[in-house]
């Protein structure tokens, strides 16, 4: 495991020194300074996960040193602790409106400054993680789309196929984890189109037995993308499932009922009234309301009445109305 560097900023010679023995006991790499200035050199080299910054130092003080800290893109998450004698209000108020994380006030002892750090950089970590996954969907959401768009579809088929599936579950009382999981499925449900040639996606007419069992094996192309993403893992029924139906006349495999997975009986039924609502190269987008009753209809052979009972619950509350507008 990566140790993780702390940078001290402080003019006291013994207490910087003192700050140094404690934290480096504790396993931290720790880089020391004795102002503002030399703080910024050790940045050019290395790029601590961690800040603690006096106030008063000569040269650069603690609020200009923290500044320059910002100004700097690629430094803008690292969290930044003061450290200082002052521990008036106005001192407190001046460091948390420029944006510090924390400030501690001299002189502390070692379980004050361990819970600090230890808190923040666990912050830290976690809003990384956010991030990292909140990218990692948008560009999982643009691949998806792009897919998508060989097929015709309105623009945001993959973003409403998402928003339908998320409000569906929420409504049958899915949180966390299995949310997260739904999501990506619901973003990569169709991404097996990628090996789906155009001529087939847009031909305009009935397809012929060997454009359908092209259409047929993307369920199965697109679980097998994905079978090696760890992440993504949970997201596979979604993708291998969700064009099976309740009665069993379904594609790829022809599943039947509960043998079809729970995500994937969502992802259909949020799928089934996009495809309904948007136009395509072989069929008029009809009104939400029409589409609504039409899956209604289907109900019995199509889909899972559980689901169905909650696409009612949340459209009489008129929630797939404001996605589908």
């Amino acid at each position: 495991m990566k140790q993780e560097i702390i940078l001290i900023a402080e003019d006291n010679n013994v207490l910087r020194l003192a700050l140094e023995e404690m934290l480096s006991i504790e396993g931290f790499v720790v880089l020391a300074a004795a102002n503002g200035i030399e703080a910024l050199s050790h940045m050019d080299v290395l790029t601590p996960d961690l800040i603690i910054s006096d106030i008063s130092m000569p040269e650069m003080d603690g609020y200009a040193f923290f500044e320059q800290v910002r100004a700097n893109p690629d430094w803008l998450s690292i969290p930044f602790i003061f450290l200082t004698a002052r521990g008036t209000k106005d001192d407190i108020l001046t460091g948390k409106d420029l944006g510090a994380e924390d400030y501690l006030v001299k002189p502390l002892n070692r379980i004050e400054l361990l819970t600090a750090v230890r808190s923040r950089l666990e912050r830290s970590r976690q809003l990384r993680v956010v991030r990292l996954r909140e990218a990692y969907e948008a560009s999982l959401t643009m691949l998806a789309n792009a897919i998508e768009a060989r097929d015709q579809y309105t623009r945001g088929h993959v973003e409403r196929v998402t928003a339908y599936a998320i409000l569906l579950a929420k409504q049958m009382g899915w949180q966390g984890k299995r949310l997260e999981e739904l999501r990506f499925g619901a973003i990569l449900h169709d991404i097996g189109k990628i090996h789906v040639r155009e001529t087939t996606l847009r031909k305009n007419g009935p397809l012929d037995p060997e454009e359908w069992e092209e259409i047929r094996q993307h369920p199965t192309i697109g679980a097998s993308m994905v079978k090696d993403i760890p992440y993504l893992i949970p997201a596979i029924p979604a993708i291998k499932y969700h064009h099976e139906r309740w009665n069993g006349s379904g594609y790829p495999y022809g599943l039947a009922g509960e043998e079809i997975p729970i995500i994937a009986r969502i992802v259909a039924v949020a799928d089934s009234f996009d495809a309904m609502t948007t136009t395509r190269v072989y069929q008029k987008a009809r009104t939400p309301e029409k589409a609504y009753n039409d899956i209604l209809k289907g109900a019995k052979n199509h889909f899972d009445p559980v689901v169905i009972a909650a696409f009612k619950r949340i459209w009489e509350n008129g929630e797939i109305q404001k996605v589908a507008i």
